[in-house]
């Protein structure tokens, strides 16, 4: 009888249903598809008989529309043969060069080490994987987007340390989250994801011998990663991890702009502020009258989990050691897939909060109210202390009373248009501007 699997996301609400992607079957497909590719790249320059690539891709179903290449392999068996080794792929080897025809089978994993597949399929996981958590950060960007533009104008209050600041705007607010969100989709467009092929220790030299030709043997990387989907190394990267680390960095930083759209939302939520609200979901099993902002939680325990994740990959990728480090490599494949898990639910939850988001310009509006006028102090003080002088206006803005009140009974403000002054929508700077990004080149 299989074993349930070991995390199907109980713990990790956030990823629940958005990790089909980095499975363990999914990574077993890619890694079946790269050793699938590396015969293809080998027909391709002629080195390998044609049949031998349309016979593996047969074997392995990749000549089928809905093939699954690691079909019939089982994954628990496989895992657990890993073990001696140190990694999936030497068990592999086996068991695909028995699948396919004898004459063809000296073609699968010819030259390749470990590293080359298991490096290669990590690519293909991750570029599909970083493709998907794209569309999501896109469409949560557009969302609130419509957000800033509908909301330019809605007074708020800007807080700085936690307290109110002067006024801002709601539209505003949600552009400065869409903005963190577009810098964060122009990093993951920014990646790379490139096959690797360098044989046990980087040097090529497996190939050369293979195809009788150091130049036969320097094209083959790049034939190798067209048939993988991937580009083209410039060069065998086994200890000069850039692709991984740069990969992460991405990552975390999408899982960062996220979490600080879901920091906002959970403060703005709160009873005694209620200035914006979930559209869905947040019952309690205790209490009734609650409306969490589920979703905002969610994010948030993605964005104080990934960094860490990220800084393992530098500890680990960056400072890999020798041609193959001694574990350092290892402690990447977990990290690296619970950081892309972590990305693919985040990105959907973030674009599903965004969605559903209601703002209350009414609650805004008694927030703002709250100092009596004071959360244009700012402005005030350039107007009024060279009429009455600071200590007076210190006095005059340290109590409680209502400002408007205040400044009626001083002689020296009587030629000035308190409602006026006192209006926050009078005093938003660029605010409106800024959230409708007018003039943004």
């Amino acid at each position: 009888m299989p074993s349930d699997p070991l995390d199907a996301g109980l713990l990790s609400p956030v990823t629940a249903g958005h990790d089909d992607l980095v499975a363990d079957r999914v990574y077993l497909d890619a890694m079946v598809g790269a050793e699938c590719a590396l015969v293809t790249a080998y027909a391709e320059l002629g080195i390998a008989p044609s049949e031998a690539a349309v016979a593996v891709d047969h074997a392995f179903g990749l000549d089928e529309k809905y093939g699954r290449p690691s079909q019939g392999i089982d994954v628990e068996a496989l895992a657990g043969a890993a073990v001696a080794g140190g990694n999936p792929v030497i068990p592999l080897v086996g068991e695909l060069k028995a699948r396919v025809p004898a004459e063809y089978a000296p073609w699968i994993h010819r030259g390749a080490t470990s590293q080359d597949i298991l490096d290669t399929a990590t690519m293909i996981v991750a570029r599909r994987a970083v493709a998907q958590v794209r569309s999501s950060l896109t469409h949560t960007s557009q969302w609130l987007r419509a957000q800033a533009e509908a909301h330019a104008d809605t007074v708020a209050a800007a807080r700085t340390l936690t307290q109110h600041a002067v006024p801002t705007t709601v539209g505003l607010r949600a552009a400065t989250w869409e903005r963190g969100i577009r810098r964060a989709v122009d990093r993951l467009d920014g990646l790379v994801f490139p096959a690797q092929l360098g044989g046990a220790g980087g040097t090529l030299a497996s190939f050369v011998e293979i195809t009788g030709s150091e130049d036969a043997a320097a094209a083959l990387p790049a034939a190798f990663a067209r048939a993988a989907g991937l580009e083209a190394p410039d060069a065998p990267w086994h200890v000069t991890r850039w692709p991984v680390t740069e990969l992460g960095d991405a990552l975390v930083q999408a899982i960062d702009a996220v979490g600080k759209l879901a920091a906002d939302v959970a403060t703005l939520s709160r009873t005694e502020i209620g200035e914006v609200a979930e559209g869905t979901g947040g019952g309690s099993s205790a209490m009734p009258q609650k409306q969490n902002p589920a979703e905002a939680v969610l994010l948030r325990s993605a964005a104080l989990r990934a960094p860490q994740l990220g800084a393992t990959l530098h500890l680990a990728a960056a400072l890999a050691v020798d041609e193959r480090p001694d574990g350092a490599w290892h402690a990447e494949w977990p990290t690296l897939r619970e950081l892309l898990r972590l990305a693919l639910g985040a990105s959907w939850h973030a674009s599903s909060l965004a969605a559903h988001l209601r703002v209350d310009p009414d609650a805004a509006a008694l927030t703002v109210a709250l100092t009596g006028g004071r959360i244009v102090s700012e402005r005030l003080r350039g107007v009024l202390v060279p009429l009455i002088g600071a200590e007076r206006f210190t006095a005059l803005v340290a109590g409680d009373a209502d400002l408007g009140d205040a400044l009626r009974t001083l002689p020296e403000a009587r030629d000035l248009d308190i409602d006026a002054l006192l209006d926050p929508a009078g005093y938003l700077g660029l605010a409106p501007r800024l959230a409708r990004e007018e003039g943004r080149a």
